[in-house]
């Protein structure tokens, strides 16, 4: 935390730049910072903690942990310089009206957030506030993410184009030391939340982005394509990169280029290659969320508003207390609640039980799932949660079995046996049914159903009949199919 300290500096309104850090957590590749650096002012960096986000469903402890860990590891480069990252807890209206009154801010360079509806609100009004001193706002694109498309028209090829050039880097020149004098400093029970990190989280920070994306093309990763689907052994061989690159500690264009140039990249190009594909879905994904942010709370198909869910709130607490009865979902749900990751098709697995078996609408559970995520990321998230609640219209409809998820991909139950210790004695031959062991089998264990661990809370079978019946046939409505129309030349589109 940036020390509230008394400057003259603040008083004589000396001329800066602002760097306004957001999903940007890194000290390379970074354009506002290089933008700062080669201004020949000196320059503030800012990274707030806004109470309105803070206090919004989607977010959790975890998330501010990890980028507060984060900005320390920043500063642990950047200090080198006489140059810190100053943090601010406060809202962002109030915080940039102080430092634009006690500074004369000549530039504010940041990244360009694809972000829920209140942070484009909040941008617009500190836009206006800036506007208003004549105050320029330089955004730069991430990712290749584009504002203001209409279509998909070139955009894989210009994507490719910007994953090609090469990865700026940073150099910092040494700074005279300046003291910042703020009024927004940490309450001391936020600040104790923040250095609490759970050590069963992934470490935060640029280095440890790097230790992970490192030791993936070192030996992890040869085993990508293999086990991409298992919750087990995914957790080693996938690239567990993705809350690096949600927060910025990693861009897109460094793991992209570390990765093709990798020398072990030629003997594990399959499995490689399936990891960089899923970097360029990252991107995807966010640019549909950049052109319809109305992703996080209205379906993208506005012909799925008028299906009917019917949301028992005893089966939604079930889901999210992993008490449903079936042990690879609660073993996944508890898997994600206590380290912060699970694989995509335990997520998706988990989405479609929600939404199919226990028929609830997918926004009951969208906002359980963000907080759990250590790597969320909002235009990953919410366009992937209705992707799976089979909402969009233009998706094959995919319902998971959790059972013969369990049986393909936990054959022996190691996954379950670990995250729901109650089955740690149950015969491998019922560990994915644990209702069909018969009461001698249950003597042997000392389980007792209902009790120990819950009956199954429905019928997977008709649930799923039921459910298969609703929402293809909601599909055929005229509603549906003509926003499929839309949705295909907006989203899909490649010329």
């Amino acid at each position: 935390m940036e020390k509230s300290k008394k400057t003259t500096a603040a008083v004589s309104n000396p001329e800066v730049n602002i760097v306004w850090l957001k999903r940007d957590l890194r000290t390379q590749d970074h354009v506002p910072l290089k933008l700062a650096e080669d201004s020949a002012l000196p320059y503030i960096i800012l990274f707030l903690y806004e109470p309105s986000l803070i206090e919004y469903p989607d977010t959790s402890d975890r998330h501010l942990q990890f980028c507060y860990h984060s900005v320390k590891q920043m500063n642990e480069t950047l200090t080198k310089t006489n140059q810190s990252v100053t943090e601010c807890h406060g809202e962002a209206i109030e915080i940039f009206t102080y430092f634009t009154s006690n500074y004369s801010v000549q530039n504010v360079f940041s990244y360009r957030e694809s972000g829920i509806k209140l942070t484009w609100k909040r941008d617009k009004a500190i836009k206006k506030i800036l506007d208003s001193k004549g105050i320029n706002w330089q955004q730069s694109q991430r990712d290749n993410v584009l504002r203001g498309i209409k279509n998909r028209a070139n955009w894989d090829k210009i994507w490719y184009q910007t994953m090609n050039q090469v990865a700026l880097t940073n150099t910092y020149s040494q700074k005279e030391e300046m003291t910042i004098d703020h009024p927004f400093t940490f309450p001391q029970e936020f600040k104790n939340i923040l250095e609490n990190y759970p050590n069963f989280f992934q470490p935060a920070g640029e280095k440890n982005g790097w230790k992970y994306l490192q030791s993936f093309v070192k030996d992890r990763g040869r085993n990508y394509n293999r086990h991409i689907s298992k919750p087990t052994e995914s957790r080693l061989s996938c690239g567990r990169i993705s809350p690096y690159i949600s927060w910025g500690n990693l861009s897109v264009k460094q793991a992209s280029q570390f990765v093709v140039s990798n020398p072990n990249y030629r003997r594990n190009k399959r499995p490689f290659d399936g990891m960089l594909t899923r970097l360029k879905w990252h991107c995807h994904f966010i640019q549909k969320f950049e052109v319809e942010c109305e992703y996080e709370t209205d379906c993208l198909n506005p012909g799925y508003e008028t299906m009917g869910y019917a949301n028992k709130p005893e089966f939604l607490e079930a889901w999210k207390n992993a008490k449903t009865g079936y042990p690879l979902v609660d073993a996944c749900m508890r898997a994600v609640i206590e380290t912060g990751w699970i694989n995509f098709r335990m997520r998706a697995m988990l989405v479609s039980f929600l939404c199919f078996n226990l028929d609830n609408d997918w926004r009951k559970g969208v906002y359980h799932l963000a907080q759990q995520f250590l790597d969320y990321e909002p235009g990953i998230h919410y366009p992937q949660f209705q992707m799976q609640a089979g909402t969009t219209g233009i998706n094959t409809v995919r319902m998971y079995n959790p059972i013969k998820q369990s049986q393909d991909n936990d054959p022996e139950g190691i996954f379950i046996k670990k995250w729901v210790p109650e089955l740690r004695d149950f015969p491998d031959r019922f560990i994915h049914e644990p209702w069909k062991a018969t009461a001698i089998d249950l003597i042997d264990c000392g389980i007792t159903l209902g009790e120990d661990y819950p009956h199954p809370i429905v019928d997977l079978k008709e649930t799923a009949k039921v459910a298969r019946a609703k929402i293809w046939g909601h599909r055929k409505t005229k509603e549906v199919r003509e926003n499929k129309r839309r949705i295909v030349t907006l989203h899909t589109r490649n010329k």
